[in-house]
């Protein structure tokens, strides 16, 4: 199994020249943050991922977290020392607020790291990704009281955070959960209920556990709206800072997962356990999604780190393997990636993740851009392009994490279905991020329901666009961008199509546009893609390194002439409506209809 080589090169050429971080840099609040300190911190935690963190995912999957006989969570080897390491340098607290103690870089940054830290090892991720997603939410709507006493030893990592969501009878339905939350007289509330698919809901890699649990209150309005959220330490934490008692949170079991090992996912029950209301009565789900949607794209980048984890191993893997003999070749035998499919089936894989990882950054500069730029109107644009790019980070993102992993598994041959070689890990690990956080067929009902609506449409189409504004510069650039620039030119023609039939379908036949959303968001993928990946071949060939420029370039002519044009593929999907998904019972999907012949007997 190959070691991990941190991407810090890629990152930092994105971040230069194609998704616009200096001008993050610049706003208010980051003048610390200029690209040179950036890359050089990036650089920093690429090493310190290669070497502390990237040693123990082989183990995490070999032996997982398991519970023991006295119902304690025991994570797997190396993950305790490397997450006090990993607490001792700070790196969680970089994009946090300075208040409680953090760096108070951009988000952008954050997730950057975010990508460094899931190509090392995901499993391991998660703890600190939770834990953040907990902090946001805590920081939008937590009390002053409450952020004093949790913040400052979250932020640092002392203490870490879960998402309580699920329940065995309420999955994506979350306004089903029938989890249960009494008044005391002191303020406090009584918890009881059973929560599941809760993802370091316990371990022993720190001493506290902040859970934020959704529950309801008696007499609460039915579904979504009368959902509350409530912090519920592990620990109840005294006035002086101090841990006290336990409390009545307790792990029943671990799930037994495909993947992602490593990450004991708990079966938590609640038994009357004190909790502490975070914000309003009855706006959980607000709440909720504060930590949700900054953890979509998060989770779009894992598939990307796991992504570029799997393609490494295949690259070395292609130059070592030797079988058959190339065209031209002179030795007997050669190497696998002297052959055209499996260079097919690398460059894929390289181009792809080069089109994911500028998506995500520059989602994250929109983010940064809504929340620090000092002009309304520039804030408000640029939380619109956010909103709208969150689904398409998520879902495209760990879509793709299944494509290439499984292409890097492919390049082993029947080695990858051997599990020493560990590149069916990668594979098993990324598959549950089509899943959580909402699975993708969510977001792309997100994509459709809610934020191509924004503003009648406009929102959208001034995105398309921006996007087609590139097609000029290429045509300035010259003819070995001229396949480029049609290749983008037809397919955003092709996602032009299918938005016009999405905003005019969508008030009078909301199921037929359901029924495209998920090949509709692959086609707002694909085209977002192909547009950043034209930017860095533009900018490649103005930064002055030769290699560099080549690089990008054969990666946005391949993309445009291999991978783009599965947009106008996608588009009768897109369109196609919902008469043929419900033409059939479920008696002629099961195939149990009854044939003529046997009817006439």
């Amino acid at each position: 199994m190959s070691q991990f080589r941190p991407q810090t090169a890629d990152i930092a050429f994105t971040l230069e020249h194609v998704v616009g971080y200096p001008g993050i840099a610049k706003l208010p609040g980051f003048e610390h943050a200029d690209l040179d300190t950036v890359v050089d911190l990036l650089e920093q935690c690429g090493e310190f991922m290669a070497q502390v963190v990237a040693p123990t995912n082989r183990a995490g999957d070999v032996q997982g977290a398991r519970r023991e006989s006295d119902g304690t969570v025991v994570t797997s080897p190396g993950f305790k020392e490397a997450y006090g390491q990993y607490v001792e340098t700070g790196w969680g607290a970089v994009p946090l607020p300075e208040e409680f103690g953090g760096g108070d870089f951009p988000h952008t940054v954050g997730l950057a790291i975010q990508e460094l830290m899931s190509t090392a090892n995901v499993a391991f991720a998660l703890c600190p990704l939770l834990t953040q997603g907990a902090i946001e939410a805590l920081l939008h709507y937590g009390s002053d009281e409450l952020k004093q006493r949790y913040l400052p030893k979250m932020v640092s990592g002392e203490w870490t955070g879960s998402m309580n969501l699920t329940e065995p009878h309420a999955g994506s339905d979350v306004g089903a959960l029938t989890t249960r939350a009494v008044k005391r007289d002191d303020g406090s509330y009584a918890i009881t209920g059973q929560k599941i698919y809760i993802t370091y809901g316990d371990h022993d890699m720190a001493e506290q556990i902040v859970h934020l649990v959704l529950a309801r209150l008696p007499g609460a309005p039915a579904g979504t709206k009368g959902i509350s959220c409530f912090i519920v330490p592990k620990f109840l934490v005294n006035d002086d800072g101090s841990l006290g008692e336990r409390n009545g949170v307790s792990a029943l079991s671990l799930e037994h997962k495909l993947g992602i090992h490593g990450s004991p996912t708990c079966v938590l029950d609640y038994d009357g356990a004190t909790g502490y209301l975070v914000g309003e009565e009855n706006r959980g789900m607000q709440i909720m999604f504060v930590m949700m949607n900054t953890a979509r794209v998060s989770v779009g980048m894992q598939a990307v780190g796991v992504s570029e984890r799997a393609y490494q191993q295949s690259l070395d893997y292609a130059q070592t393997r030797r079988q058959g003999r190339a065209i031209g070749a002179t030795e007997r035998d050669s190497a696998i990636i002297d052959f055209p499919d499996v260079r097919r089936m690398l460059l894929t894989q390289k181009t792809y993740l080069a089109a994911a990882r500028r998506l995500m950054l520059l989602n994250a500069v929109y983010v940064d851009q809504s929340t620090h730029n000092p002009d309304a109107a520039v804030r408000t644009r640029a939380d619109e392009i956010a909103g709208l790019l969150t689904p398409i980070c998520k879902a495209f993102g760990s879509d793709l994490g299944n494509e290439l992993t499984s292409l890097a598994l492919q390049i082993h041959g029947g080695m990858g279905f051997i599990e020493e070689t560990g590149a069916a890990q990668h594979y098993r690990d990324v598959r549950i991020m089509a899943i959580y956080e909402g699975t993708n067929g969510i977001q792309a009902a997100d994509l459709v329901g809610r934020k191509l609506g924004v503003r009648g449409g406009d929102s959208a189409l001034e995105f398309l666009a921006t996007m087609r504004g590139i097609l000029a510069e290429l045509a300035d650039a010259g003819a070995e961008f001229d396949s480029i620039r049609h290749g983008l030119d037809a397919q955003l023609g092709a996602l032009d199509t299918a938005t016009d039939w999405m905003l005019r379908t969508g008030r009078a036949d909301p199921n037929a546009v359901l029924s495209g959303s998920v090949p509709y968001l692959r086609m707002w993928g694909l085209c977002v893609g192909g547009w950043l990946l034209a930017r860095s071949a533009l900018a490649g060939a103005a930064a002055g390194d030769p290699q560099q420029a080549e690089t990008q370039l054969v990666m946005a002519r391949f993309y445009a002439q291999q991978l783009l044009p599965a947009c106008a593929g996608l588009l009768g999907a897109a369109t196609a409506g919902s008469s043929d998904l419900f033409a059939l019972d479920v008696a002629q999907l099961s195939g149990a209809e009854r044939s003529k012949v046997s009817s006439q007997r």
